[in-house]
């Protein structure tokens, strides 16, 4: 029985794919020295904290492209929004930084693992065999089939 990505945990798909993305496609998708330094959205207080958080980006984005592709700058943007925290006055909802998601994407396409359409971004033939093998590791890492 083959798995797909809708099959397993997000989150643990998301961790797998960020660590491989990290070793095998290295050389295409890289931090920018700017990233160190700027938030995600101004929605947000203060920069990742985290070292690997570009590669976890990618690889939800990766992930989002996968599950609702084809699907543009506009909405993902969206999807990685929040609410903007005014003080005494109502909260308000913030889309997320245009420049890291455009960044990845655009890294995404050199990689092979994104293609452009005229309605979007979609995952290709690459990206989906590279998540659908991911996520056969983990099935097997879960017992969901067995050995």
């Amino acid at each position: 029985m083959a798995f797909t990505a809708y099959d397993v945990p997000p989150s643990l798909l998301i961790q797998y794919l960020a660590e491989k993305l990290e070793k095998e496609f290295g050389e295409y998708i890289k931090m920018p020295d700017w990233a160190r330094f700027c938030k995600t959205g101004t929605h947000r207080e203060r920069p990742p904290t985290q070292k690997n958080w570009w590669f976890l980006r990618a690889a939800s984005v990766l992930y989002q492209v996968y599950m609702r592709g084809p699907i543009g700058l506009n909405k993902l943007r969206n999807l990685y929004g929040g609410r903007k925290d005014r003080g005494a006055r109502p909260e308000e909802k913030r889309r997320a930084a245009a420049k890291i998601i455009r960044t990845i994407l655009q890294q995404l396409e050199k990689a092979g693992l994104v293609e452009k359409t005229p309605h979007g971004r979609r995952i290709s033939s690459k990206g989906q065999s590279l998540l659908d093998k991911l996520a056969g590791e983990i099935a097997k890492k879960l017992n969901l089939i067995s050995p």
